[in-house]
This record gives C-alpha cells, structure tokens and sequence, in this order.
C-alpha cells in the first residue's frame, strides 16, 4: 500500500507571521533562568534513590577482584551494541556492568502502564535479521523490547558475562599497569585493558526541584521507578485498580505521560495532568504484523528500512523514493517530496529550501492544533493542549486515547505554564496558579537527564585518565573527542551517545555503527599486542576542527523553540545539545570512518 501525503492546511490558511511571533511567546513565558538546575536527582529521601530496583530483588555476592579485556558501562542498548560487536570481532574477556538488575536499559527500569515504543518497532530494535525475531506490532510494548533486549545478550553470547545491581563509582587509571581500576558499590576492583563507557541517553531520571517537595506525606514515584505494588496491576497488565479511592496527580506531558495517562484517568478516583508545554501528539495506529508482509521482506530489509527512515527523519526523501515508515515521524518529509515532485524537483538555494521546508512545518503543525479541537471538548482545555512550536522542537508523540481523557469528568489538565511549573508542595498537595489542589499521590513523568552536564548524567563520581585529569573538567566546556567515541589524555577508554559525531534518526542504529567502530579498534589494539591505544593530540585537534567546519548551525532553530531535553531547557547552543551532527550527513559520515580504518587508523597511537 502507498503511502499519501497528508491532507495539511494550506499555507494561505496561515498567518505565519504572526505564528512565528505565537512561537517565540510560548518559548519565552516558559524559559527558566536556573536551566538543567531546575531539576534534582533521586537520591533517596522525598523519592527512592534511582540506584533502588523495584522490579527484582538484589541477590548478595562477594565482591570481585578480576582483569579483563573490556568492561561495559551499561546494558541498555549502547551497552548491548557494543558488547555484540566485541564478540563479532572476537573479543571475548569483558563485562557489562549496570545498576538494573537485567539486560535492557531505559527499558528495563521503564515499566509504567502503557509503555511502548513510540517510533517504529520494525526500526528502532536492532538485528532483526540476525536474531531472526519479528516484533507483534508497529509500536511494540516495553515488556517485548526488554525481552528482544535479553533474547540479543542470550543469542550472542554474553548473557551471563554481566554483572547487574552493580553502580560503577569510579574509573581510574593505572598508567603503570595500562589498566583502568574500574571501582563499583559492591566493593569490586576490576582492572580493565579498555573502557567503554554505554550509559546511553535515558539512563539518569530527574526531578522537578519543587519548592517544598519533601514536606508531602502523600505517595510520591518517578515513571522510570513505577510502583505497581501502590496503583495496582503489573507491568503487562496495568490494571490500577488501587487508585480507585485516590487523587493522583502527574507531572509532566512528554513521551512517558501520554502513554500513562489514559490509563491514570480510567483507573484513578481523580487525576490532575499537570503540563508546563504540551507535546504534538497524532494519531496511533498499531496494526499486528502482517504474516505475509514478514514472508515478503528480502534480505538487507531493515538497513534499508532504518536508511528510509533515518533520510525522512533527519535529512530528506531522494527523489521518487518511497516513505516505508508512513508516520508522524516521517510527515514533514513526505509531504515536502510530494511537493517537490509536482514542481518537478527544482534547484533551490539553502535559503529557499529551508523555506519551503518550513511552511510544510507549519501547516503540518496546524493539523496536530486542529486534531486537538476535534478531540477535546472543552475549548480552554483544548487550547492549552494546542503546541507552538517547530515540528522538533520536542519528542513527536502519539496516541490514540490521550485527547479523549481530558473529555472524562475525573481528569483535569493543569498548565503550569505562566508560573513555569508547580509554584510549591504542600504537606496535602501542590500549588498551582495559586490554588492548592489536595491529591493522594505525585507522580513524576519529568524525563531523565540528556542533554545536561555529564556529571548530572553518568553518576559516576570519578573518572580520571592520566595524570589525575577529571573527565568532568577536561569536558568542562563541551566534548573535544576523536569520532565521537575517544579523547586525548584518556588512553583506552571509550564513549557512545549524541557526542561529536555522525546523527542517525534511530538511536539503535546509532548505537551499532558506534559499537562497530570502537570493537574495530580494540580488536586491532588486542592483535598488534598494543596495553594502550591513544588518539594523538593532533589527530584530535584536527578532527575537532574538520566537525566544526562542516557542522550546520541550528542555533536559530534552537532560539524558537520551547525549552525541553532537546535545548537544555532553551539554550541556543547547549553544548551537550542532542542535534549536534557531522554537517555533511550520516552517510559521509560512516564513510570518512570507513575510509580511516581501511587507512590503517592515522592518528592514533598504539604503545606497549
């Protein structure tokens, strides 16, 4: 079946003008001098601490004393990624470490009613075709990603390699050993050849820093950590028949809250949805896979599907190609290419491109607007729930039930927008607009820590490479890396995220290309009988400026936009900021990597 453009408003329907100016005055009234300092860790105390497991008990074991090739800093993906590509090269000594008590991430401590991935499953979870596994739907849910997660340690090996309940507190490195100490909470010292550290981007949950919070007596949890044993229902039944005689109030309308809310609001004696920007959400459907649509697929499918995808997402369809996806995500393009093609794909400057491109954000943003009006009855609500803002200024959402439960008589939405959030917590409640609304239980849908400073992020006390040189300080200022993935001054360790590289529009994808490329390495190291490997002073500078010369500035995008994880809440150049790409794109830049490794590595050195 093809895939249409959308029917959108058409742009003489809109004043964009003056909706430009709409935009810049819903960023501002909601920006908040304190940034990322707006927002506190759990550490204990007003919520559990995040290192605390509700999902599976903590079996007791001796501390270990080990050496190792390699160890892994997390088993979400980025540490699954890696640890997949490190047996593929033959590298087997090495670990992954992770405070959750399983494989799977952001996944595995994500348990919250209704949770399913929100982009493509087909897409987003790795190695279809070499797991031979086939995921039961379009979005599949959280309790089938964190089983394929398992099914990936389990089909390749290194299942029983981890060491889970286990925080790492410190990294240090032996320069008379080559090693790295590698510290954990469970009193181990491992002494590891290489370093990886695969915390992955969803991996820190944050906390409003609410005047007050801990003078609440009521129930207070963080999404990330839910507490079923208190709402009622488990994880693939969300069932919350205990809230039947409680008023609940959630914080926050990202990506986790759409999904917990309808069922909130059916379980629920009274729910208070408290919002301070709300999120674009379209339509959701979720057909099944198709039999005959699997027994079709040819191989190579999913690279070529994750390449549609990613060109959709993040660059732009070529010309004639198929939209595969056929989603919120991939709209804009689409509709972009329809015009285009009935123009007869002309030659534009930059400058008229990115104009074009924008009236299609714009008419594609007033159909989510008018959605809203169709589905919520009542005007005031409906309009605080409109968004204003670029098409990715925030996470585009779906879901087909979260409108219609602002129409039940037990939810209310509560915009915090014009005091940037809740005012103040009350022993019986929370303030709002100067009103105290009275609830039984808070729940924090308030995200995790992305684009923050990397000492709110990776929970890591100390990391010193040579000399005693901190990580935090030597990145004080934003990263200057080699690839993305290493840095002068720490010898053999290695890092995976949103960090001075190639964007790809799957994180998974992502994740894989980096893994590839640092097994690459350390393979090699291992073969040449190399205790350390090292990009040279040089090699970084030179690399450093070649991605700064070709990065393309969005700094004026990032201006209009609401503040969120995207910006670091409303910087114009966060230096941590998620959209941070090589310029010429994802495919140049796999090849200068490829083109570099068949080039025998320059620019790093390998030592005994």
């Amino acid at each position: 079946m093809s895939c249409e453009p959308t029917r959108t408003p058409l742009a003489e329907e809109i004043d964009i003008p003056a909706m430009r100016e709409k935009y810049r005055h819903e960023r501002d009234k909601r920006i908040r001098r304190e940034g990322q300092a707006q927002y506190v860790r759990p550490t204990g105390g007003v919520v559990e601490d995040y290192v605390t497991d509700p999902h599976t008990p903590v079996a007791p074991r001796a501390p270990m004393s080990e050496e190792l090739d390699v160890v892994i800093l997390g088993a979400g993906w980025s540490g699954i990624m890696a640890a997949y590509h490190l047996a593929k090269a033959g590298v087997t000594s090495f670990r992954n470490v992770d405070s959750a008590g399983d494989f799977g991430g952001v996944w595995y401590w994500n348990r919250y009613p209704g949770i399913q991935c929100d982009n493509e499953s087909y897409i987003y979870l790795p190695l279809l075709e070499e797991t031979g596994f086939m995921p039961s739907k379009k979005f599949s849910d959280g309790w089938e990603i964190q089983g394929y997660a398992k099914r990936i340690a389990e089909t390749f090996g290194f299942a029983d390699k981890a060491l889970f309940h286990t925080q790492t507190n410190g990294l240090r490195w032996d320069e008379s050993l080559g090693r790295w100490r590698v510290s954990t909470n469970c009193g181990d010292e491992l002494l590891a050849r290489f370093v990886i550290i695969a915390s992955g981007v969803l991996n820190m949950p944050k906390l409003p820093g609410v005047p007050g919070l801990e003078t609440f007596k009521g129930k207070m949890f963080h999404t990330a950590r839910w507490d079923f044993s208190y709402t009622g229902g488990d994880y693939q039944n969300p069932v919350l028949d205990k809230l039947a005689d409680k008023r609940v109030a959630i914080v926050g309308t990202g990506a986790t809250s759409i999904q917990a809310v309808p069922h909130l609001g059916k379980y629920a004696q009274q729910l208070y949805v408290v919002q301070r920007t709300p999120s674009s959400v379209d339509e959701r459907p979720n057909p099944p896979t198709d039999p005959q649509w699997v027994k079709s697929l040819q191989p190579g499918w999913q690279k070529a599907r994750q390449a549609n995808f990613h060109r959709a997402a993040m660059e732009a369809f070529l010309p004639g190609e198929e939209d595969l996806v056929c989603d919120i995500w991939t709209e804009i393009a689409r509709n972009f290419a329809a015009e285009m093609a009935a123009e007869g794909w002309p030659q534009l400057s930059l400058e008229d491109y990115v104009a074009k491109r924008e009236v299609v954000d714009y008419r594609v943003m007033e159909r989510l607007r008018r959605r809203v009006e169709a589905l919520v009855e009542d005007p005031a609500t409906a309009e605080a729930l409109k968004p204003y803002y670029r098409f990715l200024c925030k996470r585009p959402l779906s879901s087909d039930e979260y409108y219609p439960t602002f129409n039940r008589p037990n939810v209310e939405l509560v915009d915090v927008s014009l005091t940037k959030g809740v005012e103040r917590m009350t022993e019986k409640g929370f303030v709002a607009n100067g009103k105290e609304y009275e609830v039984d239980c808070m729940i924090f849908a308030s995200g995790f820590e992305v684009t923050s400073d990397l000492d709110r992020r990776w929970g890591i006390d100390t990391i010193e490479g040579r000399g005693g040189l901190s990580i935090y300080r030597h990145w004080a200022d934003g990263p200057r890396t080699f690839h993305g993935v290493m840095t002068h001054g720490f010898p053999n360790q290695f890092y995976m995220g949103y960090i001075q590289g190639g964007l790809n529009a799957s994180v998974t994808e992502q994740n894989g290309r980096q893994g590839y490329h640092i097994a690459h390495i350390i393979s090699q190291a291992l073969a040449r009988g190399a205790k350390v490997v090292e990009p040279t002073q040089q090699a970084q500078d030179d690399y450093v400026s070649h991605f700064e010369s070709m990065e393309i500035d969005v700094s004026s995008f990032a201006h209009e936009c609401t503040p969120s994880y995207f910006n670091n809440e409303g910087e114009d150049k966060a230096k941590w900021r998620l959209f941070r790409a090589y310029g010429p794109g994802w495919d140049a830049f796999q090849k200068l990597l490829e083109d570099w490794r068949a080039d025998d590595m320059p620019g790093l050195e390998f030592s005994n």
